[in-house]
């Protein structure tokens, strides 16, 4: 995410200390930030992405820990929040440590587009470098929580079976419109985490949006990859039919929530011209 020492400084000089963002402001910031991210060299976006991968499991191991230390102690409602609080866990290291995520990009990384600065087959090699690390940090890390949190004690089969069979088993049109609105979400956490002045406004946002997406159930294809596989491994509940069933149709959805509804709306509304106005 661009930061404001990242601005150039006569950016910088028409915003004086306190005042809010302009939307052209963001506007600009996304698209610099996005043309330098799809300017970077392969090996950089590949080992940023398989560190976003890796980082964004951890909050996996703390949902499964909680659930298997809650089962039956606690009324359901209140696990399934403090399940979403430990589901953002992940998204904070991955967004405040800088790591390439899919799902950012599927609305970062578009704007050069739009704006005629970077062509669709650029955009296209940055997802698809970003996306393939992505997954294979995440079921790296989905064999190593299962791994560790069974053997320490400390989260059992059943806790990973529950995280998974309840992403894989939903008709495919509501798990399609579901990962469309995780995207959307996250696509809208890129735009509100650049508008935000502060680390500590940024880590409440982050907190916000993706609790929300964790306490809705929504598809993320990348985090959701961790919670699937570590299923398949953990409880063997999950085909691998299944889970290729959620990818697909979690990383389409997720792709189009960020590109479209975000991405397109946002490039529109920041581009057009303000009414003149009559005296």
């Amino acid at each position: 995410m661009a930061k404001d020492d990242e601005m150039p400084p006569e950016e910088q000089k028409k915003r004086q200390p306190g005042e809010q963002k302009r939307y052209t402001d963001i506007l600009t910031e996304q698209i610099e930030h996005g043309l330098g991210e799809i300017q970077r060299p392969a090996g950089g976006l590949l080992s940023s992405g398989f560190s976003a991968g890796l980082d964004i499991g951890l909050g996996v191991l703390v949902m499964a820990v909680l659930l298997t230390l809650t089962s039956g102690e606690l009324p359901e409602p209140i696990v399934e929040m403090l399940v979403a609080s430990a589901y953002a866990l992940g998204f904070i290291f991955v967004i405040l440590g800088r790591s390439e995520l899919f799902t950012e990009h599927t609305t970062l990384a578009a704007f050069p587009v739009l704006a005629g600065r970077a062509s669709l087959g650029a955009l296209g090699r940055l997802w698809g470098l970003v996306y393939v690390a992505n997954l294979v940090g995440a079921a790296f890390t989905a064999l190593l929580v299962v791994i560790v949190g069974t053997e320490l004690g400390v989260a059992e089969g059943p806790a990973f079976g529950r995280l998974a069979t309840g992403l894989v088993e939903t008709r495919w049109w509501v798990m399609l419109l579901s990962a469309l609105l995780a995207g959307w979400l996250m696509g809208l956490l890129s735009w509100l985490v650049a508008a935000a002045e502060d680390s500590i406004s940024r880590i409440v946002i982050v907190w916000l949006v993706t609790g929300a997406i964790g306490l809705a159930h929504l598809h993320h294809c990348i985090i959701g990859t961790v919670e699937v596989v570590s299923g398949i491994i953990a409880t063997g509940e999950v085909t691998v039919g299944q889970f290729g069933r959620f990818l697909l149709l979690s990383s389409l959805g997720n792709a189009t929530g960020g590109a479209v509804f975000v991405a397109a709306v946002k490039f529109r509304h920041s581009t057009r011209p303000a009414p003149e106005r009559t005296n």
